[in-house]
């Protein structure tokens, strides 16, 4: 670092990541083959709940025919493919396919309903989708039948719709008890049965792509408008994988369970690339999350590392068989996806034997993770922060009003710089404007801190940040300190409006099995130990919150629903 640099990054919140070890300079398919050379024999992947299994090789193998076959069908390197569909050994077999040919590969989140996928497909112009049948209430073909009727009529490869114009192949993934033959429709498994490991043209392919090129479309959610499409590279992902491995000093020998869904960042990278980029074993215990098939498959595959969001990690320990299952091979791991409650991070450290957890901090659009802890940070850093910057980015933490750097232990947003940070939005250059500055930094939107040692520690979003009566409230804190209530299993809270002050603090509070809780223990608990102001006015009881598939807590739906309950009006704003 320049002498010039050096007193901004000791008195101001601005850090710069290590640069010891290179960015790969490689497209995903090239790695991945080169990693297929070093550990042929090794399992890559267990889809414990397909019964299937994947050395690097015989990964290595489906993905090349997968790719050759994706090829044949027409599609042509830059074309989007979407896939829809909850965790299985063909997702992963799409994600390296779509690599080695060139395909960008479009992640439809499979709670999206027939507005939503037409949204999706169309805003990104998908010519092809690989989907679920169906699972559990959700009628994936269904749906489409009901976007394109017409299909009934028209063989697989010649697809005519009038709402989804573009899209011309759908190819559904066979599943035990939905083998009946779809018309219109491919099978996946016969799409395979065409294509060919050793095609000549996947080696011509291969010498046209480079690491900068688009690779997959991740659509964030937003609260309000249309979700945006984050586009991003080989270079964006395979880089962020590799390092997030690093963090969690990945091996060869590592077995990393991976109940968090495919179709997010948390998966496919965190997930997914972390294991490829070192010769790991990929694990899904099931298609989604249900915490007894994650603990059965850890102490069965004998897994060293789980991932998950707090939610998970709560539901996994507090499951009333939890005590049964040996789970004393767990290593490492990551918890990410939302604040990471102090007490639920000491448990999985202590009762799940994760000694060597990390937390991890990011946004799709940095493909995802610009901070995360490592397994030797320090236990009060690993706590209380998402760690330091990772390698080769920089973060900083600025007023929003002004745009200037804070000092450390300031709170400000969080931005981002560096190789993760997305393309952007696909087909909007007015939103990737207003994301990413003329600097090349992404605005997070999340307030943050940064300590003397460069510690992040993220203390919401900049719209969850409630101001009753002029002052500043992060209901983060507030969660936290009630998180140690020995009733009290999880809680969220939030800013309602306010006649009076603006806004109030209402907290949904999830107590622990068994236990009943009254809003006058609470306040009791809360006397004389945090200030008046942040002592939540109103309080609800509740078995579960609002979430996204990914297991995010939605607090603008707790806002709304206690808007309605309350019958409270927006408070009116200078």
């Amino acid at each position: 670092m320049s002498p010039v640099m050096q007193p901004m990054a000791l008195t101001h919140s601005h850090a710069r990541g290590a640069t010891t070890q290179p960015l790969i300079g490689q497209t995903i398919g090239a790695f991945f083959d080169d990693m297929a050379e070093k550990e042929p024999g090794r399992e890559a992947l267990v889809a414990a709940h397909q019964r299937l299994r994947y050395t690097y090789r015989q990964l290595q193998a489906e993905s090349r025919r997968l790719a050759s076959a994706l090829l044949r069908l027409g599609l042509q390197p830059g074309d989007r493919i979407g896939i829809w569909s909850h965790n299985n050994a063909e997702w992963v077999l799409m994600q390296l396919a779509t690599a080695y040919a060139g395909l960008v590969l479009v992640n439809i989140n499979p709670a999206y309903r027939t507005a939503e996928v037409e949204y999706a497909l169309n805003k990104v112009g998908c010519q092809a989708l690989v989907l679920m049948p169906r699972f559990k209430t959700s009628d994936y073909i269904g749906m489409l039948r009901e976007l394109a009727p017409e299909w009934m009529h028209h063989a697989p490869g010649r697809l005519e719709s009038v709402r989804l114009p573009q899209l011309k192949h759908a190819i559904w993934i066979d599943v035990a008890g939905q083998g009946a033959d779809e018309p219109g429709f491919m099978r996946f498994s016969d799409l395979l049965n065409t294509g060919d490991a050793s095609d000549p043209r996947l080696t011509q392919v291969a010498r046209l792509l480079h690491p900068q090129d688009a690779i997959n479309i991740q659509f964030t959610s937003g609260t309000t408008g249309f979700p945006k499409g984050a586009t991003l590279t080989h270079r964006n992902i395979l880089n962020n994988g590799f390092f997030i491995g690093e963090a969690m000093k990945l091996t060869q020998d590592d077995r990393l369970c991976i109940p968090v869904p495919l179709y997010h960042c948390f998966g496919m990278v965190l997930g997914n690339l972390a294991c490829l980029t070192h010769g790991a074993c990929i694990v899904y215990p099931n298609d989604a999350f249900e915490p007894l098939s994650v603990l059965e498959t850890v102490q069965r595959e004998k897994c060293t590392g789980l991932h998950g969001v707090p939610t998970m990690f709560i539901a996994e320990l507090d499951h009333p068989r939890f005590a049964e299952f040996d789970l004393s091979s767990l290593r490492t791991g990551i918890m990410a996806g939302s604040p990471c409650p102090i007490e639920v991070m000491k448990r999985v450290q202590a009762d799940m034997h994760m000694k060597e957890v990390t937390i991890a901090y990011g946004m799709t659009e940095t493909s995802p993770v610009s901070c995360q802890s490592s397994t030797d940070t320090p236990l009060d850093k690993r706590v209380s922060t998402v760690g330091l910057v990772q390698p080769h980015l920089e973060v900083k933490i600025i007023d929003p009003e002004t745009g200037s750097v804070v000092p450390r232990g300031a709170t400000g947003e969080l931005c981002t710089k560096g190789y993760s940070v997305m393309q952007g939005y696909w087909g909007d250059e007015a939103r990737t404007r207003e994301a990413i500055d003329a600097e090349g930094y992404m605005h997070t939107g999340d307030l943050a801190t940064m300590d003397a040692e460069g510690y992040v520690n993220i203390v919401g979003r900049i719209k969850d940040m409630v101001i009753r009566g002029g002052e500043n409230v992060y209901p983060r804190e507030i969660e936290e300190f009630l998180y140690r209530h020995p009733k009290v299993q999880d809680v969220q809270v939030v800013g309602v409006p306010d006649a009076r002050f603006g806004e109030e603090l209402c907290a949904w509070i999830v107590p622990k099995p068994g236990q009943t809780l009254t809003e006058d223990e609470v306040r009791a608990f809360c006397q004389g130990q945090i200030a008046h102001y942040k002592v939540p006015r109103y309080m609800k009881f509740v078995e579960a919150f609002p979430m996204t598939v990914t297991g995010k807590i939605q607090k603008f739906r707790i806002r709304e629903l206690m808007k309605e309950e309350l019958g409270l009006p927006e408070a009116k704003t200078a």
